[in-house]
């Protein structure tokens, strides 16, 4: 289907895709929609900013039985935000009709939760550890509900939460469909798929989407300076819209951006310590533009949805080199342009190797008197050097010692070297 105008949807879900704007599938969508729609259990991995969201919740919402008063369909996040972020998108499609659904997550009141429940939701939203307390006390009859979606669920592993999953999917029908959303698939959680998936499809969606669409790369070098000092250089030359920096700890964020504040510059916060309240407050302030950097841990970076970032600042490269990734998803989305900067130390020179293999396209710049310079790369010396030893040796493999020799000769091969390694340079210039 290359528009949407194509598939046969139900009146209401047709209505709310053309309220979203939405008029062609992106390919995550184009390939999952069908096989959701089918009934074929599958394995959609794409990156953020991909459109797969709306891949796994339209068709849920086509094949809600809006005359059946039971739990047709199971969405779990890993965390609240990206829980809370799902939730509000489903709203969206089933606006105007009478399919109930309920958002179930931590931090919140469990009795309130329990309340939610008594008139049965067909969908649920939530994160695994509230739907899995909630069905061990019997209070969410999720034995009804033949479709799983599990979004992040490399995230969800790395949280501890597949044992959540698994207790409550083994309450579910043996006739279970089972969606797994995912940027990486790793080996650990083969065995959990395995369980419940037998010979899923496997879409693998990336390659439509080039790393370097509407990106900027920015690489600056620390040197001597402090890297907080080095950060304010960065941010007085840059007048974003929206910027995250990324730290690797929530005690690095609070202390960057009680440093900030002590610099005259207000920024907002979102790490795993923050109380729910706090967290929906600062959400709320984020998205009514009242900051204009924030100051992050990568839970930002996986899926939370922030509108209008301009800039993304790797304040520290973060260990785990895939969360680069998702940390430069956050700009250039939807069509928009973005820039990401990273500052780096010599010592972090194995990193920055290894995250240009990943397909990350540098841009050796630095900030002197409040502008943008481009400077040489970083081992411009060192290939130089090679290339010039590259050159002697061709050119002495090219200039050889003559068969009958006559004085002088020395000084004459000498001057032959020098002709074709001037020669070879202005070649290589001119390439």
């Amino acid at each position: 289907m290359s528009k949407y105008t194509d598939y046969q949807f139900k009146p209401f879900l047709r209505e709310a895709i053309q309220k979203l704007g939405f008029e062609s599938p992106t390919p995550i969508q184009k390939e999952m929609i069908p096989l959701m729609l089918k009934g074929t259990s599958a394995i959609g991995q794409a990156h953020t900013g991909t459109g797969k969201s709306h891949s796994f919740l339209i068709p849920a919402v086509e094949k809600i039985d809006e005359q059946a008063d039971e739990l047709q369909v199971v969405i779990t996040a890993p965390t609240r935000e990206l829980a809370t972020q799902l939730y509000n998108e489903l709203l969206k499609l089933i606006d105007e009709t009478e399919i109930r659904c309920a958002l179930l997550i931590g931090g919140t009141d469990k009795q309130r939760s329990i309340g939610k429940l008594k008139l049965a939701p067909q969908i649920i939203v939530g994160t695994p550890g509230r739907i899995n307390d909630l069905a061990k006390e019997g209070a969410l009859a999720i034995h009804t509900a033949k479709v799983l979606v599990i979004d992040e669920a490399d995230l969800a592993f790395d949280m501890g939460f597949v044992e959540d999953i698994d207790q409550f999917a083994a309450k579910m029908p043996s006739e279970l469909e089972m969606y797994v959303f995912s940027a990486t698939i790793p080996e650990k959680l083969k065995p959990f798929l395995t369980k419940y998936m037998e010979s899923p499809v496997h879409i693998q969606i990336g390659e439509q989407k080039p790393l370097t669409e509407g990106m900027h790369y920015a690489l600056v070098p620390v040197r001597s300076m402090n890297r907080k000092k080095k950060l304010l250089t960065v941010m007085e030359a840059i007048n974003p819209y929206l910027a995250i920096i990324f730290m690797n700890t929530r005690q690095n964020a609070e202390e960057l951006a009680s440093y900030l504040a002590d610099n005259g510059i207000k920024a907002g916060r979102i790490h795993g310590d923050l109380t729910p309240r706090e967290r929906t407050r600062m959400m709320k302030q984020i998205r009514d533009l009242e900051y204009q950097y924030i100051v992050a841990t990568d839970l930002a970076a996986r899926g939370i949805d922030i509108p209008g970032v301009s800039h993304v600042i790797n304040f520290e490269l973060p260990d785990d080199l895939e969360f680069f990734i998702h940390r430069v998803g956050r700009t250039a989305r939807a069509g928009m342009e973005g820039t990401a900067i990273t500052l780096y130390e010599p010592s972090e020179d194995d990193k920055i190797v290894r995250i240009e293999k990943l397909g990350i396209p540098f841009v050796h710049e630095d900030v002197k008197n409040g502008e943008w310079i481009e400077m040489k790369e970083r081992h411009a010396r060192k290939k130089r050097v090679e290339q010039d030893d590259e050159i002697v040796q061709k050119a002495r493999s090219f200039v050889r010692k003559p068969s009958k020799v006559k004085p002088g000769y020395k000084k004459k091969m000498a001057q032959q070297v020098d002709q074709f390694k001037k020669r070879e340079r202005r070649l290589k210039r001119k390439k």
